[in-house]
């Protein structure tokens, strides 16, 4: 499907795009997402008739637009997560040739790589609801609009909404990148652990890391930590503390909430002995779903690394 094209028939005939491809029908969805008797209560909605004023981007495009929905694709939204940090491959992803406000006739398209190319995915804006709940991610913003349609497009990509429930982080990074991707397990570490994080943040690589236990099940720990899921990480760094230096790591939840509560978390006292310029520069406390912990406690609660970068 060529997007310009369908765009300008569109267009010229006063018609919003309808995708026969990808159709707003629960074949789409995929067969066992939901119970038989839900799957036909979905209704299907534009952008346009949920707002007034939708927009594809607001202010730039972050990783605290995203808000898992419903579907089990923490995997991908942790990778996505991480592409908003590195905007050299997110413009690849997301072109900037589309909107709400010129030329809108409710199409869509996004880029992803398969196979040693990158490919064109087009969609109609049409998401599905359920009980008036977002079955796909939700904006944090109500009317910014790009993590449902990218989501949209992904499934499209993979089949349906159901292929997204559940998948492999590492496969999504690459999908995002067309990088080269390597794991690590943590649970045998390398002994240069700290130093191979902070390498790769400098490089501005896409990173992320995974629970362990049984995904689908979303057993939040009592430190915050909840099992079988995927999440972002946003940075590491070396600073001063006490008399001597620590590696932190900061995380992103996909859910766009649900925090760590141990060392180095948002409220914890260790932040109490580092110097106000590194405490202000790093801390944001705010229920956000992203936080801080140290490299011992990183190894104890997660089980793998992912690093993806555009060379290896």
């Amino acid at each position: 499907q060529d997007f310009h094209d369908l765009r300008a028939l569109c267009l010229s005939q006063g018609l919003l795009f309808e995708d026969t491809t990808f159709p707003a029908h629960v074949s789409s969805i995929g067969p066992s997402l939901l119970p038989e008797e839900k799957l036909w209560q979905i209704q299907w909605k534009r952008p346009t008739e949920l707002q007034r004023n939708p927009r594809l981007i607001m202010d730039g495009v972050s990783r605290f637009d995203i808000l898992q929905g419903e579907i089990g694709d923490c995997w991908m939204l942790a990778a996505l997560g991480s592409l908003t940090l590195r905007k050299q491959f997110l413009e690849n992803v997301l072109p900037r040739d589309q909107g709400f406000q010129d030329d809108y006739a409710g199409i869509f398209h996004f880029r992803f790589w398969q196979c040693g190319e990158w490919v064109d995915v087009v969609i109609d804006d049409r998401l599905p609801f359920l009980n008036g709940r977002y079955l796909s991610v939700h904006p944090r913003t109500s009317n910014e609009f790009w993590p449902s349609l990218l989501e949209k497009a992904y499934a499209k990509l993979q089949g349906s909404y159901q292929n997204l429930n559940g998948g492999y982080l590492s496969d999504a990074l690459v999908d995002l990148t067309g990088g080269v991707q390597v794991q690590f397990s943590l649970k045998d570490p390398p002994p240069d652990l700290e130093e191979i994080l902070k390498a790769a943040d400098k490089s501005r690589c896409l990173m992320g890391c995974s629970t362990p236990g049984e995904a689908r099940r979303n057993i939040e720990l009592r430190n915050g930590i909840v099992q079988g899921h995927a999440y972002t990480i946003t940075g590491a760094v070396k600073i001063p503390y006490k008399n001597g230096w620590k590696h932190i790591i900061r995380i992103w939840n996909p859910w766009g909430h649900g925090e760590w509560k141990g060392p180095w978390s948002d409220d914890s006292p260790q932040w109490d002995h580092v110097e106000p310029q590194y405490r202000e520069a790093l801390l944001r406390n705010k229920d956000d779903g992203e936080f801080w912990m140290s490299c011992k406690n990183f190894q104890e609660q997660f089980s793998w690394l992912y690093i993806c970068n555009n060379t290896p």
